[in-house]
């Protein structure tokens, strides 16, 4: 099986919508677009994340940030890496209120702002790293890994980091087999409240 691995398109935001969602949800019924949108209704949080890939402001979620991994051009997984002082919470709140969602979003998400890390701001982030349920252990997430790594190399990164979910095992998991390490481990009693888990872990690799 050939994996190619490309960056991501203007088309492939019905692709990326499906794969953020997923990723999101990480094995939940509700993840944090379901509280965004106000509504657990696929099809409308889909296609709100596909106008969010879309949007003139480059938050973490616009497509320009993704590498997209296909197997006879069929697409099969994603990778989001992005750098936090460019794509800041500030960003992400005005591609949402770009789309339509601004009443109510700030105080949904304070829920991340009380479970949150003190990041390096130049470090690179990980984010929605997903793949198809019948590509699983083809290794398309190692493929876009390595394509991201080398990547971040040339660009002259050293360190990137990934939040996970603390209780996402077979996420938290695969990031170690890649290479990762968990550097701090944060638990919440609101984002317990909100999503039935514990808290946020921070994973890093140096390269």
């Amino acid at each position: 099986m050939s994996i190619k691995i490309r960056k991501a398109e203007v088309a492939d935001a019905p692709f990326l919508a499906e794969m953020i969602l997923q990723s999101s949800r990480a094995g939940k019924r509700f993840g944090i677009f379901d509280l965004i949108f106000l509504t657990n209704d696929n099809a409308t949080i889909l296609q709100n994340l596909e106008k969010l890939t879309q949007t003139t402001i480059k938050s973490r979620c616009h497509y320009t940030n993704f590498l997209v991994a296909e197997v006879d051009a069929i697409c099969v997984g994603t990778l989001c890496t992005y750098e936090p002082r460019i794509s800041t919470k500030q960003s992400f709140l005005d591609a949402l209120e770009e789309i339509g969602y601004s009443e109510n979003t700030i105080a949904e998400l304070e829920v991340l702002n009380v479970c949150d890390f003190n990041l390096n701001t130049r470090t690179l982030m990980f984010d929605f790293m997903e793949e198809v349920d019948n590509y699983r252990d083809m290794g398309v997430l190692k493929a876009l890994m390595q394509k991201s790594l080398l990547t971040a190399r040339l660009k002259g990164y050293r360190i990137a980091q990934a939040i996970v979910e603390i209780g996402s095992l077979e996420t938290i998991l695969y990031y170690k087999k890649l290479g990762f390490k968990e550097i701090e481990e944060k638990e919440c009693d609101v984002y317990k409240e909100k999503f039935g888990r514990l808290g946020l872990i921070l994973l890093a690799i140096e390269f």
